[in-house]
This record gives structure tokens, C-alpha cells and sequence, in this order.
């Protein structure tokens, strides 16, 4: 299992928590390398290869993959690169890093600024009104700069935009993780490289497109009906494409994975697949 999003032992709603079981899982936790400086080669290598390499590794024939936001789109980019080795799914708070996802949250005036405008002054203070066109690729160019001060200051302004809006109420102590340096450098160089390169896909709805290979793989989507960082969009846009995989829509819930109602269905999500 990799992609995880926290730890919890129980359904209850605490600071600590865990989705699943560790009494009957082992648990492979996986993260992504790097800062957002890799080459392409370099960042292929990173994702479904790596994950596929540490599957050997740990001498796992099959096993169960977890992934929520970045983690969604990595489990089902590795689920339809090796099918065979995937039990089951647990999916959360869908990213399917096509181009309108990326524009909702980091572009459009009318997306997700439209719901928080005050949070969106503060994201885009850092680039200059004749860059605006094109945040995205303009915040890279600040994030990839050589002047410490400048990476910084962008860094936590990219950062603290989406700690700010995770929740379905705005979360301080959440917030303050994305103030820290390096902690907000790391994390948004590596958002801004993928989506600047589109992910590496073959196309912009590759996720889409290649579901037929998992369809067969017993799966459960969860969402939350007012996440604004992933729109609920992707994941119903998934689950038609993939029926069988049962979609559970969380309606008192945002994108975090610590929302009450997420934690609930992602314990009931692991729960089913336990003894299978």
C-alpha cells in the first residue's frame, strides 16, 4: 500500500489517525523524490517504475494500492501500467492532472478563486500583472530561480493557496505546515514541475482513457462533494468510465483526508478489503 495519507487506528476523529489496519496490512508508504528540479527521464523514473521497483523490493507479489490527490493520479497511473499486480483500490479526492484541473485551481479567475478571492489576492501577489496569463509556468520560473528569496516567497505563497482551501472550513494549524521554508519550497517545486510538464502523459485524459485496464480491480473512490483543490467533477468523470468501482461522495466534506466524514469512508474502504 503506498500514497497514504496520515496514520489512524480507529474511526475515531483525532489529530492521529490511521485508514487502515496495522494488525492486518503491511504498510509500504511511498513518496516522490525530489524538489521539482528532476529531468524528464529522472522524473520517470521517480514514479511508476520506482513504485514498481519497491514492490520487488519488499518481495510483495500483489498488493492493495492507496492514494489520495497526487496520490490518486500516481495509483492509477501505476494500477494501469501493471494491472496484475494491483488487489484492490482505495482512492481519494481524484486528480486526474488534466489541463482544466490545473486551471480551476491555478489559473481561472472563475474557478476556485471565484469561492475564496481573498486567498486568491495572496496567491497571485507574487507575479506581476503581465505574467498573470500563465501562472503556472510563471510561478515556475520563481520557484527554479537561483535567488533563495525568491523561491521562498513564492513557494509558500503557492503553498499556503492550497493548505487555505483543503478544508471545508479553513484549518490554521494546517495552514502553518505550508509556512515553513523548506517545507513549502519542496512541496511546490514538485506540484509546479509536474503540472508544468503535463504530467509526462501521453495526453491530457491518459488516466481516462486507459481505465479499461483496471476496471476488473475491486475499487473504491472516495470524495469529498465540496473539495474545491480536486473537484468532484474527476471523480464522477471516473467512476462513468468505471462503473464498477464504487464511488462514495462525502457530503459534508472538502479535499483533506483528516475531515471527519473522509476518514469514516476511507476505514470502511479498507475494512472491506481486509480479509479479501
Amino acid at each position: 500500500m503506498f500514497g497514504g495519507d496520515g496514520t489512524m487506528n480507529s474511526k475515531k476523529r483525532s489529530k492521529a489517525y490511521r485508514v487502515d489496519d496495522p494488525g492486518r496490512f503491511r504498510l509500504s508508504d511511498f513518496d516522490p523524490a525530489g524538489d521539482g528540479r528532476l529531468d524528464k527521464d529522472e522524473v520517470n523514473a521517480i514514479l511508476v517504475t520506482d513504485i514498481e521497483r519497491l514492490r520487488e523490493h519488499l518481495g510483495i507479489e500483489r498488493w492493495l494500492v492507496f492514494g489520495g490527490s497526487w496520490g490518486s493520479t500516481l495509483a492509477l497511473a501505476y494500477a494501469e501500467a501493471h494491472p496484475q499486480r494491483v488487489t484492490e483500490l482505495v482512492l481519494r479526492g481524484i486528480f486526474l492532472l488534466r489541463r482544466w484541473e490545473i486551471e480551476w485551481f491555478y489559473q481561472n479567475p472563475g474557478g476556485c478563486a471565484a469561492l475564496y478571492p481573498d486567498l486568491w489576492e495572496c496567491y497571485i501577489e507574487p507575479i506581476p500583472e503581465a505574467e498573470r496569463s500563465d501562472l503556472v509556468r510563471a510561478y515556475y520560473a520563481r520557484l527554479t530561480s537561483n535567488d533563495p528569496k525568491v523561491v521562498t516567497r513564492a513557494a509558500k505563497a503557492w503553498a499556503i493557496w492550497e493548505g487555505a482551501t483543503s478544508f471545508l472550513r479553513l484549518n490554521p494549524d494546517y495552514v502553518a505546515r505550508f509556512q515553513e521554508d523548506a517545507y513549502a519550497a519542496a512541496f511546490a517545486r514538485i506540484e509546479c514541475h509536474y503540472f508544468i510538464n503535463g504530467g509526462f502523459f501521453r495526453s491530457d485524459n491518459q488516466l481516462i482513457e486507459d481505465v479499461g485496464r483496471i476496471r476488473q480491480i475491486p475499487a473504491v473512490i472516495v470524495q469529498g462533494r465540496y473539495d474545491v483543490v480536486c473537484p468532484i467533477t474527476s471523480a464522477w468523470e471516473l467512476h462513468r468510465a468505471w462503473p464498477e468501482a464504487d464511488l462514495e461522495i462525502v457530503s459534508d466534506a472538502g479535499h483533506s483526508a483528516s475531515e471527519p466524514g473522509i476518514i469514516d469512508a476511507l476505514v470502511s474502504a479498507t475494512d472491506k478489503f481486509r480479509d479479501s
